[in-house]
């Protein structure tokens, strides 16, 4: 006897297998006001990955300093980049990075339309900390009837305070599901050569490159710090940001003398991975160099640290110090060069699910 259906009372099953596509972003505030920047920085700086500190001693910092000092300090920051773009029925994003991953997620879904349209494939994206959060999106994924999951973190340099803080929730979520989704995970992608070609292109299209680069025009690589502590211990952040700028280097064809890596972003009193970009800054142009490029290729998405950090201080910065031609060339975003990378980061990782 041949059954041709499940008994009523009987939990839903999926009918086909579908493939959910993550792409997770660092995160936002959902506005620069106190109280947002409040929960914002505390979901942030209570994550064990990226304050590794003593929790009891910790604690008492963050609740009892950190908490009532930042949020207004860091709302001010965010207000210089904050869009106004919830007029004419448009998305509501408020944050440059919740705008260009959201832009990336539809970009890769109408890359992939032919798929989604045949119900096998959902693309979203998640921050991992702020909204939309990683729990909301995986639910979603899975309330549509995805029983595997690829997850893209928004790091080219693996880190554990990144990369790593995106993996370890997406494992805290699955603890709690009685039917546990396949999942793939996918790699640091620093040395990858589309990634290579796309920050080539994004350099040689801002500063209008035909050939080399004139010995007077001077090119800074800026990523974001970690704590010379962490490196020690043995996060690879560092080399994977060493070999990205070789690599970006190599292909530009630039002179070693005119090219320069520094790191950004510091917090607190402890030692970061050197040179700092602020000094490194500060530094070129008191030897005299008058142009300036900056580019952020370990972010995939402008953000505060991209646009106000290194577009407005750090061209403050040259300028003050004797500059005269500072240009900042923006992150990859949702542009073709980028996209291409992430199709093709996500092709290379779904192989044999659709």
């Amino acid at each position: 006897m041949t059954v041709k259906s499940i008994p009523s009372d009987h939990p839903p099953l999926p009918r086909h297998p579908k493939t959910g596509v993550l792409l997770v972003n660092l995160g936002t505030p959902d506005a620069t006001d106190f109280k947002s920047m409040r929960r914002y920085l505390k979901q942030f700086l209570s994550d064990k990955r990226v304050i590794e500190a003593p929790r009891v001693l910790w604690w008492f910092i963050l609740n009892g300093i950190i908490l009532n000092t930042r949020p207004q300090k860091s709302g001010a920051a965010y207000d210089k980049i904050w869009l106004n773009d919830d007029v004419d029925g448009s998305p509501h994003d408020g944050s440059p990075l919740r705008k260009y991953t959201r832009l990336q997620a539809e970009y890769l879904s109408k890359i992939m339309a032919k798929d989604i349209a045949a119900n096998r494939l959902h693309v979203t994206y998640a921050m991992r900390y702020g909204n939309p959060s990683m729990e909301s999106r995986l639910n979603a994924l899975k309330a549509a009837g995805c029983n595997r999951l690829i997850i893209l973190p928004l790091y080219p340099q693996y880190a554990a305070a990144t990369t790593a803080t995106v993996n370890d929730e997406v494992f805290k979520w699955m603890l709690e599901q009685r039917w546990q989704p396949a999942l793939r995970t996918i790699a640091p992608w620093h040395d990858h050569p589309e990634y290579i070609d796309a920050l080539a292109i994004s350099v040689r299209t801002a500063l209008n490159l035909k050939k080399k680069a004139t010995k007077s025009q001077h090119l800074l690589v800026s990523f974001h710090g970690i704590p010379q502590r962490y490196f020690d211990q043995g996060d690879p952040y560092h080399c994977h940001c060493m070999k990205t700028a070789r690599l970006l280097r190599e292909k530009l064809g630039w002179d070693a003398e005119t090219f320069h890596v520094a790191f950004q972003s510091r917090f607190g009193r402890e030692p970061w991975i050197k040179p700092y970009t602020d000094k490194t800054i500060e530094r070129l142009a008191g030897e005299g160099v008058k142009d300036l490029a900056i580019i952020a290729p370990g972010f995939a998405a402008d953000c505060l640290e991209t646009l106000e950090e290194l577009n407005m201080e750090g061209r403050e910065e040259f300028i003050r110090h004797g500059g005269e031609n500072f240009t900042y060339i923006p992150c990859l975003n949702a542009d073709a060069s980028g996209m291409k990378l992430i199709k093709t980061l996500v092709d290379e990782n779904i192989g044999g699910w659709l």
